[in-house]
């Protein structure tokens, strides 16, 4: 047993925005420790989304992340011998990992030619509320109403 939790390790801002939520975005987008081909993917994905929408391209991106980030979410506990899904808020620091995750999952399972081009294209979805991260938001919390009868059973 651990007698204390884990300490969080500072991130350094990114170069161009100088912004530690773009190094964490980064680092999600990573695969393998290949770090500079992470940022070369999101540098190139803002690019093209300022392209498209004819906006700041990192405004958009922030607009997309809030428009992803789920209130609640459902977690499964056994109770009784049956599995309850259990409506519970989200921590902050969870909101924002999920939010992430889901906006690069789903744009890696985007039609496109590069993930640059399949982020692009999900970030400008998510700063519209379309796309299927914004979706995912959605059915999250559908979810979560729906299994708001059980909620006396918080962790």
């Amino acid at each position: 047993m651990r007698k204390q939790a884990a300490k969080k390790m500072p991130l350094a801002p990114d170069p161009r925005f100088n912004d530690k939520l773009v190094t964490r975005f980064v680092n999600n987008v990573m695969e393998q420790g290949k770090k500079s081909i992470a940022y070369r993917i999101f540098y190139d994905a803002i690019d093209r989304v300022s392209q498209i929408t004819n906006e700041n391209g990192y405004e958009v991106w922030k607009k997309a992340l809030t428009n992803v980030t789920p209130a609640v979410e459902v977690r499964s506990r056994r109770i009784g011998g049956a599995t309850f899904q259990i409506p519970s808020e989200v921590r902050p620091d969870r909101k924002i990992s999920l939010c992430m995750k889901w906006l690069i999952r789903y744009a890696g399972e985007r039609n496109g030619k590069s993930m640059a081009e399949k982020l692009a294209n999900e970030i400008v979805a998510a700063s519209k509320g379309e796309g299927a991260a914004f979706k995912k938001k959605e059915d999250t919390h559908r979810m979560a109403e729906a299994n708001k009868a059980f909620s006396h059973f918080r962790i």
